[in-house]
Order: C-alpha cells, then structure tokens, then sequence
C-alpha cells in the first residue's frame, strides 16, 4: 500500500517567530518520487518532519489519502524515516537493527523472514551478524535502509541520506534507492541540498527557498524554464552564467540586450518571447545562459538563431571528456545574494505590479516571495556593484563555456564565440523569468 501526501499552505515557526516554513503547498501522488532540494537551512527538513509527525505544524492542513492528518501521532502514520547520520543502535547486530521496529509493531511475530528478505533485496546477507562499529558508512547506510524497508511502510521519508558518504559510493546507493524505490512502488519524499541528486533520483523536484516553495516541476522542467533566478542558480552545472543587461528597443532599429562592452542582436522578425521584451526598453534585466548555449566557432559558422561575441580565455578546467573555459567578454555578472544561505538579506525592493484577481488575492500571492526576499541584487546608475556572497568564490571570467577537450585553447587568447537565443533566459530585476515563456504578460507600468 502506498500513500498520497498533501500539504495546504503549511507553516512552522520557532520561538523568536521567523517561519522556517512559509504557507507551502504539495500534492504528492502515491508512488512518486519527490525530492525536497534547497540550500542549507531553508526548511527541507523541517516540512519532512512535519510530514513524519515529529514536528507540529503551526498553521495550515496536512492530508494523508485525503485524510486530515494534522493530529495523528507518527506511530499511526504508517511512514519510515530514513535519517542523515544511520541512527543505528550501536549494541545491536544489524540482523536486531532491522528487526528492530518489526518486533515493536507486531511482539508475538518473528521478524527473521521479512529481515532476510530485505537483506536479500539490499545485498547485505553476509553483514547481518555485524554490529554498526563494524560497517562502512556504505553498510550502515544500507542497514538503515533495510530497517525502513522491513516494515513495508506507506511511504518513505528520506533526510540526506547520502551526505556522509563519500563521491564515488553516494553514486553508487543513489542508483540503488532509485531502483529500490521504483520496485517497491512506495511514496518517497527525499531530502538533499545536491541539486545532482535531485535531477537523477526525482520524479519532481520542489526547490526551497527561505522556507518558501520556489518551483515544483520534472527535473527536465525546473532546469529548461526555471521561474526565477534563483531556481536557475541553483540548478545546473556548471552554474549558469548570470550577466546584468540592459535591453535597446529603438522603434527604427533592431533590438539589442547590451552587455557592457558588446551586445547580443535578437534575430528579425522577432519571436514572441523577444517582442515581449520591448516592455524592459531602457531597464536592466538579468541574462541567463548556460555553458551549452554557447559554443566556440567563427561568425561564418552561425546557425539560424546564433549570435556572435568574443571572449578572452582566462581559465581552464579539464574534466577529462570535456573543458570548462571561463571567458572575459567584458560583461558585468549578475550577482545572486546569500545563494547558499538559508535565510535572505534585509533588503527587500518595493515595486508596483498589476495582476488579474483582487487586491487581497495579488497581497496573498506575493506575501510569501517577499518574505522570502529578492532573488537577484539589482543594480542600477549610481549604484555600486554588490559584493559576492561569502559562500560564492570568484572565479575568473564573466563566462563559463563548455566544450570538448580537443579544442586547443590557451590563457590570454581572443576567442570567436556563437551565442544560441533560443536559450537564452531573461529575468528581471527582481529575478523573475520574462523569457522564455513568461508566466504572465508583463504590464507597462512596471
């Protein structure tokens, strides 16, 4: 049996009253896969232990198969809980460990079949005998999975399981969980803050920012149309390239998204995404572009929808089956404040929007945003720069390109680059996604 997990704009407060969780909202189908993901501190757990029952909810409603579920102890939810640190009893074998919770729920039954059949599943037989001190952080893992799995709850509930272990194994157990999870048919909500986990492991991905639900969509939907720039940042690596533009609409001439130095020329007759972009005349606007959007060649070798820039190599990373070269185009970045913190700066833009519903229903809609914080550091005439957040080191370039190993580059040379528009992203001052595909048709008096 597997189960059907809803959260109505829920919330949860500690005791000085900043809200960890900010009235999030979730349908999650029985079988799915979803996986939580979003910087340090920015309530991933927090709505897992509330889903767990070991944590109360403040404000709003939680469904179980469409059940009210608010009060229901954990014992009653019919849920495993997969936690970050194994939360393995160290004086039992790892045979008592996974049977452990089966002899809670049922005294008088033996738990030796349903145990061996899970160590079966996880290839674990040979580790039954052993206690926690003598595992792996590999096996104790496994172990901890094989507790959850022996009950064969409704759902499971996975805490970073994987972030204590070390590259080369969490590949390894992150391509077992998602096979496990798939064979067992079982609701899984997972916890991470690795957006490489998330894209591999989730049938949909919910993003967290400051306790507030960015985007929630398929890992090929939050990467390809992300609704803001923060979403954007965060998923994706390389990180995509964020540069400060400011969009030329002459009424006579072709439209242009200046760069500083040089520009990019949208294509004529402009598609519908770039005639949008005429509101932003004369406005500064965030350009995304990922390091594949962009490839190394001539001019002469521009394809329908290409754009040409130089850059200058300032750096190169080898990886092997390809290269990252950072380029100096001479463009200003965009800078994404606190990215990797939990909780956003103090200041918060004031501006005017224009909206389809009532004046209640637009405060309601953008109350959880601006709790949240501006996404992007706009910047504007007499406005210095912001400084890079603490946890963002700089790395040389304002470019990241990425291409294949054979190209011969070397640090200082001019390079001949082709921008693709039809991936190009533009966001707005306050970062949200006016191309591609806007949610919204923007008003002129923004």
């Amino acid at each position: 049996m597997t189960r059907a997990i809803t959260l109505h704009d829920v919330s949860k407060a500690y005791t000085r009253g900043a809200r960890v969780v900010d009235r999030l909202s979730l349908d999650i189908a029985p079988g799915e896969f979803l996986v939580l993901l979003g910087p340090s501190g920015c309530g991933k757990s927090t709505v897992l232990r509330m889903i767990a029952g070991l944590e109360d909810i403040d404000e709003g409603l939680l469904f179980l198969d469409g059940e009210y579920g608010n009060d229901l102890p954990p014992s009653d939810r019919d849920m495993a809980m997969v936690f970050q640190n194994f939360a393995l009893y160290p004086s039992m074998t790892s045979r008592d460990n996974i049977g452990f919770p089966l002899r809670i729920e049922s005294p008088g039954t033996d738990p030796a079949p349903r145990v061996a059949a899970t160590a079966r599943m996880l290839g674990i037989e040979d580790l039954l005998d052993r206690f926690p001190a003598q595992l792996s952080g590999g096996e104790r893992q496994r172990v901890a999975m094989g507790r959850a799995i022996a009950r064969h709850p409704s759902a499971f509930l996975m805490d970073e399981p994987l972030s204590n272990l070390d590259a080369k194994l969490r590949n390894h157990l992150r391509a077992e969980i998602s096979q496990l999870t798939r064979e067992l048919g079982v609701t899984t909500v997972y916890v991470t803050h690795d957006q490489s986990e998330a894209m591999s492991l989730g049938d949909r991905v919910a993003v967290l920012r400051g306790g507030v639900l960015q985007q929630v969509g398929t890992p090929r939907t939050v990467y390809s149309l992300p609704n803001n720039v923060f979403v954007a940042a965060f998923i994706g690596t390389p990180r995509i390239n964020l540069l400060r533009g400011l969009v030329r609409a002459p009424l006579d001439g072709a439209m242009t998204i200046s760069l500083g130095k040089q520009f990019l020329r949208l294509p004529e007759p402009l598609s519908l995404d770039h005639q949008l972009l005429r509101v932003q005349q004369g406005r500064e606007v965030i350009v995304g572009l990922r390091s594949e959007a962009v490839r190394i060649a001539k001019p002469s070798a521009a394809r329908p929808g290409e754009v040409a820039l130089t850059g200058l190599v300032e750096h190169l990373e080898f990886q092997g089956h390809e290269v990252l070269v950072h380029f100096n185009t001479g463009s200003r970045p965009a800078v994404v404040p606190e990215l990797e913190a939990p909780r956003p700066g103090p200041d918060r833009p004031a501006r005017r929007r224009r909206r389809e519903g009532t004046v209640l229903e637009r405060l309601r809609e953008r109350a959880g945003a601006l709790r949240a914080g501006p996404v992007v550091t706009p910047a504007g005439p007499g406005r210095p720069d912001p400084a890079p957040a603490p946890a963002e080191p700089r790395v040389a370039g304002d470019l990241i390109v990425r291409t294949t190993p054979d190209i011969r580059l070397r640090h200082g040379m001019q390079v001949p680059l082709l921008v693709d528009l039809a991936h190009l992203f533009v966001f707005d001052q306050h970062g949200e996604r006016i191309c591609p595909n806007p949610e919204r048709l923007p008003g002129l008096e923004e």
